[in-house]
């Protein structure tokens, strides 16, 4: 996990194992030492995720073909459940988080086994609401993803989770799930439980529909921890997002952005991967302290730098001081230039050679 106030770095690894155990555990061993906290996977069964003749999406056609259906492309790309153990031990090894999305509710208390830090729960199922119900239940912290939803969509599902975080023995109904909400009970849980990811669910999604400005208003609407779940292309607007508050990034990658799949071609290579991590440390130290002051650096140079008040001729005792024996010069110590105006006029006390400080 991260250091207090770091952001959570989230190594989307998605289905870019390509159903092979060791392609998966490569993928650990490059996003820990590409220094990401977690590394996350997908767990669904294709048979409960979608109908056997459901079409691609325009993306995976265009990366996988439009031969087979996604039904049988997601076939190919499950997670089996042999391949946890070994995953979860390699994870350990490396000292990096695992996680994994849930997309359906009867895998919840399979990964809730896991005893994962967070539930991921992706874009497509933020209208699920028996999943969301099942995973507050638990009690587990949730990391919420937003993409395709609207502000009234993404507070409804806060509400289901509210609702399972303080009333996991409860049936929920509409109405109490709506009745819930209206308590500061139900606010306090989802601020302490819930961060929500800003998110783009095209691949890869255009910069002009980016709209990082959302997540000030997730935030101000739900006061939860706030992130971006990046699907565009390179490294620059999950950098630009924690220069603008995000506190999560969750980036896809890949070994090799040439394998068969959907995603590989719109993830960061382990190059690009350990680059955007170093620039988004690199950002969170940037961003320092709200406080304007002089820095310890600054000490060592504003001497040298900032002008002070010196003699422009030679000035004897008993001269009254004038922009004509006076003026400005880096110089030193001195009397700084904000107080010249003051001392036109008043009577030198000393005998100064031209060039030298006004003391």
């Amino acid at each position: 996990m991260p250091v207090k106030d770091h952001t959570l770095i989230i190594a989307e690894a998605g289905v870019n194992h390509n159903g092979s155990l060791d392609l998966g555990l490569e993928l650990i061993d490059i996003a820990a030492e590409a220094g990401a906290n977690v590394v996350k996977f997908q767990t669904f069964s294709a048979d409960k995720l979608a109908s056997s003749n459901v079409d691609k999406a325009d993306y995976q056609k265009n990366n996988c073909g439009s031969a087979e259906s996604q039904h049988a492309m997601l076939k190919r790309l499950e997670l089996p459940l042999d391949f946890y153990a070994p995953l979860l031990t390699r994870c350990k090894e490396k000292n990096i988080g695992f996680m994994s999305s849930v997309f359906d509710h009867n895998d919840v208390p399979f990964l809730s086994s896991l005893e994962m830090d967070f539930f991921k729960i992706p874009s497509g199922e933020i209208t699920n609401a028996p999943l969301l119900f099942d995973v507050s239940k638990t009690g587990s912290k949730v990391i919420l993803s937003t993409g395709m939803a609207t502000l009234g969509e993404v507070e409804q599902a806060l509400m289901v989770l509210a609702f399972g975080y303080l009333n996991p023995d409860a049936i929920p109904t509409n109405e109490t799930i709506q009745q819930n909400w209206a308590n500061q009970d139900a606010q306090d849980i989802i601020s302490e439980k819930v961060s929500v990811l800003h998110c783009t669910s095209d691949y890869p999604a255009a910069f002009k529909h980016v709209n990082l400005r959302a997540m000030d208003t997730l935030a101000q609407a739900f006061n939860v921890r706030v992130g971006y779940s990046d699907h565009t292309q390179g490294e620059v607007v999950s950098i630009a997002a924690v220069a603008r508050g995000a506190r999560i990034i969750e980036k896809h990658f890949t070994i090799d952005k040439n394998l068969p799949g959907p995603d590989h071609k719109a993830s960061l290579s382990p190059e690009e991967l350990k680059k955007m991590i170093t620039s988004i440390r690199q950002t969170e130290e940037a961003l320092g302290s709200p406080i304007k002051f002089r820095t310890r650096a600054e000490e060592k140079t504003v001497r040298l730098v900032r002008k002070t008040i010196i003699a422009r001729q030679d000035i004897k005792e008993g001269d009254l001081y004038s922009l004509d024996n006076l003026t400005t010069q880096r110089a030193g110590d001195g009397i700084s230039p904000m107080q010249l105006w003051k001392m036109l006029g008043s009577i030198s006390q000393n005998n100064f050679k031209k060039g030298t400080k006004i003391a």
